[in-house]
């Protein structure tokens, strides 16, 4: 297994993101997320979103198919003041376990190195997610929202504070 993370650039790669955002959706949320939601978001809309959203995604390749990515940013309103976001990180199913989201989010934290703070959203009732921005150092801030994805949903913010 030759798994490269890299900056996704080409046409194809955006492609590929759009293909990885649909399917974990419909791996990592099914029983979480209203199934009719799930059926909903098709691999178009899904395009069409990868094709509105080229900036700061970086991929994880195996060979030439894309197998995972992380989006990441400024921290989309004020609240936290001066923080980096995971605004998304998803790696298709069979690669789980493999240290690609890993990967991933410590690329992305390169990327965002200037915020002192990053955050992120999960889904509360998605365990797996969960534990796994633990093990890269976010904690819960106490903060959720309320989401409707079909049915009412609740994310949580984590955080990483990070020492100077």
């Amino acid at each position: 297994m030759s798994i490269i993370i890299k900056k996704m650039e080409t046409e194809e790669e955006i492609r590929g993101k759009a293909f990885v955002h649909w399917r974990s959706w419909q791996e990592a949320y099914s029983g979480i997320v209203d199934q009719r939601f799930l059926e909903e978001l098709t691999l178009k809309k899904c395009e069409s979103i990868a094709f509105r959203w080229t900036e700061n995604i970086i991929i994880a390749k195996d060979g030439e198919r894309v197998i995972g990515f992380v989006g990441y940013g400024k921290y989309r309103d004020g609240e936290l003041g001066s923080a980096g976001e995971i605004i998304a990180i998803y790696v298709l199913s069979e690669y789980y376990g493999r240290g690609i989201g890993y990967q991933l989010m410590q690329t992305a934290f390169a990327q965002l190195q200037d915020y002192p703070q990053v955050a992120v959203w999960v889904l509360k009732e998605n365990e797996r997610a969960v534990r796994f921005y633990e093990r890269c150092g976010f904690r819960s801030d106490g903060r959720e929202e309320p989401l409707q994805l079909g049915t009412p949903v609740t994310e949580i913010r984590m955080q990483l504070t990070r020492m100077k």
